[in-house]
């Protein structure tokens, strides 16, 4: 079995693949006060809930943009499943040349994302993921990681909006039935959705605008659904993109290695 790991700045994302079908998955939040041990048991635990013995692992992939975590989940590799892991870093085999003008900028999620849409989805293709923050990423007709935009995700602007004014109460981002709101919280959602909705449409409008003809748009996120579904461009919603491309990026090293010591 492989388990894979997707270190976000609000949420964490495991799943575990056996024979490239992902057996489990599980959403957890991302606490940067938590020891070795605390998310040793915390995955431990996950695991027997869903009924996943691991047994001897085959390995373990990370894609983390929480730096301060990294050491920390190693130690958890080790120590609880006795596998070294590999993190999504300068270095690794993706197979998907980074146009970058600093490729070593790229979040590995951005990577990640990038190399699961290539494959799944072919190219040219654009992947929005809806995160703590909001990412575009191109991939060119060749498999090429192009760049794209990073924009505050509709969890910040909501959490702004809330804490700076006085008056206004928390609301649960979802579409409302008009644009016109008739009260304070039909007006507030109105706002946040139709908002956020045309800050996407137009940020992929302009990226059309560069890159020509791009068959094949997709989202992956907590609010990729919601979203999505509305867009004017998003075609594919795919919550699992990231776990698949970590997948992907394992076999590919993997390989690597094989063709290596064949040498």
């Amino acid at each position: 079995m492989l388990l894979v790991l997707d270190v976000g700045n609000t949420n964490t994302v495991l799943g575990v693949f056996q024979e490239r079908e992902l057996r489990a998955h599980w959403r957890v939040t991302t606490n940067r006060t938590q020891t070795v041990d605390e998310y040793g048991v915390l995955f431990r635990n996950l695991f027997a809930m869903g009924g996943i013995d691991l047994g001897p692992l085959t390995g373990i992939v990370v894609s983390s943009v929480v730096p301060p975590l990294d050491s920390v989940l190693h130690d958890v590799c080790e120590k609880y499943f006795n596998a070294k892991p590999l993190f999504i870093e300068p270095g690794v085999k993706t197979g998907m040349p980074v146009l970058y003008e600093n490729p070593s900028e790229v979040g590995a999620d951005r990577i990640v994302n990038a190399v699961a849409a290539f494959e799944k989805y072919g190219g040219p293709c654009i992947a929005v993921d809806f995160g703590t923050a909001t990412t575009f990423d191109c991939i060119s007709a060749k498999g090429e990681y192009m760049g794209g935009v990073i924009c505050p995700g509709i969890g910040i602007s909501a959490e702004a909006l809330f804490s700076r004014t006085a008056r206004l109460p928390r609301i649960d981002i979802r579409k409302p039935a008009h644009v016109i709101g008739t009260n304070t919280v039909a007006s507030m959602q109105s706002g946040l959705f139709y908002g956020y909705l045309s800050l996407v449409d137009g940020i992929i409008e302009r990226l059309l605008e560069e890159m020509g003809k791009v068959p094949n748009i997709v989202a992956t996120g907590g609010l990729a659904p919601l979203i999505g579904e509305h867009s004017r461009y998003i075609k594919n919603v795919d919550d699992l993109l990231t776990l698949e491309g970590l997948r992907i990026i394992w076999e590919r090293n993997q390989n690597n290695k094989r063709r290596g010591s064949a040498r």
